[in-house]
C-alpha cells in the first residue's frame, strides 16, 4: 500500500504542476476574452445598432465570460495548490460551464456573419429612409459613412427617397471633404453628388462585420476547446488526490 502511495505522489505532482500552468494560462484567457468581446463591442457597436432585428449578443458574452475567468483562473490556482478533490471537481464544472458559454458566442457569431447581409439591407436601407439626424440609428448612420467613407446604402442616390432629404439634402457625414462641402452644396441635387463620397455604404459594412465577426468567432472557439485539456486534468487529479487519500487510510 505504502509502495503505491509512492507511485501516486509523483503522478499528483506532475498533475498539479499542470494545472496551476494552465489556470494561469486559462488566466490570460480570460482577459484575452474580456479585451476581445470589449473590442468587439465598440468596432461593431454602431453596426450592430442597425440591425436590431438580428443583432447578436457575442461580445456581451464574451465579455461576461472573460471577467468570470480572470476571477475562477485565480480559483483554480488556489483549488490546485489546496489539492482539495470537491474544489477541482467544481473547477472542471466551471470549465465545462465556460467551454458551452465560448462554444455558443461563437456560433453566434459565425451565424451572424452569414446572416448578415439579406437582414442588414433591409435594415439600413430603413434608417436611411428615415433619417432625421438626431436619433441613435441615424447617429449610427452618420458614424458608418465618416468611418467607412460611404454615401447612401447602394450609393448616394438611395438619399433621394429619405425624408431627411427634400428640406436638407445630403448629410454632412456623406461629404468627401469637409471643407469643401457647404449646405448649398448638400442641397443641390446636381453639384451635392459631386462633393460625395461615390461608394455605397452596404458592401462595405457587411464585408466590415462578416470579417470582424469572423475573428470573435475564431477566437472564440480556439479558447472553447482549450477547456477540454483543463477539465481533463482537474478531474484527473481529483481522482488521483482521492485514491491517495483513501489509501491513507
Amino acid at each position: 500500500m505504502a509502495s503505491r502511495r509512492m507511485e501516486t505522489k509523483p503522478v499528483i505532482t506532475c498533475l498539479k504542476t499542470l494545472l496551476i500552468i494552465y489556470s494561469f494560462v486559462f488566466w490570460i484567457t480570460g482577459a484575452i476574452l474580456l479585451a476581445v468581446g470589449g473590442w468587439g463591442k465598440l468596432m461593431l457597436g454602431p453596426y450592430i445598432s442597425l440591425i436590431a432585428d438580428n443583432s447578436t449578443n457575442a461580445p456581451f458574452v464574451l465579455i461576461g465570460t472573460g471577467a468570470t475567468i480572470i476571477i475562477f483562473g485565480l480559483f483554480g490556482c488556489f483549488a490546485t495548490c489546496r489539492g482539495s478533490p470537491w474544489m477541482l471537481k467544481l473547477y472542471a464544472m466551471f470549465l465545462s460551464l465556460v467551454f458551452l458559454a465560448e462554444l455558443v458566442a461563437g456560433i453566434s457569431g459565425f451565424v451572424f456573419r452569414h446572416e448578415i447581409k439579406g437582414t442588414f439591407l433591409r435594415t439600413y436601407n430603413d434608417a436611411v429612409q428615415n433619417y432625421d439626424a438626431q436619433d441613435e440609428r441615424s447617429q449610427a448612420v452618420d458614424n458608418v459613412q465618416r468611418s467607412l467613407r460611404c454615401c447612401g446604402v447602394l450609393n448616394y442616390t438611395s438619399w433621394y427617397t429619405s425624408i431627411y432629404f427634400p428640406s436638407n439634402g445630403f448629410p454632412v457625414s456623406c461629404c468627401a471633404n469637409l471643407s469643401d462641402c457647404n449646405p448649398q452644396d448638400l442641397r443641390n441635387a446636381t453639384i451635392g453628388p459631386t462633393k460625395l463620397h461615390q461608394q455605397g455604404c452596404y458592401e462595405l459594412v457587411t464585408s466590415f462585420i462578416e470579417t470582424n465577426m469572423g475573428i470573435i468567432a475564431g477566437v472564440a472557439f480556439g479558447i472553447a476547446f482549450s477547456q477540454l485539456i483543463g477539465m481533463l486534468l482537474a478531474c484527473c487529479l481529483s481522482r488521483f488526490i482521492t485514491a491517495n487519500q483513501y489509501e491513507m487510510v
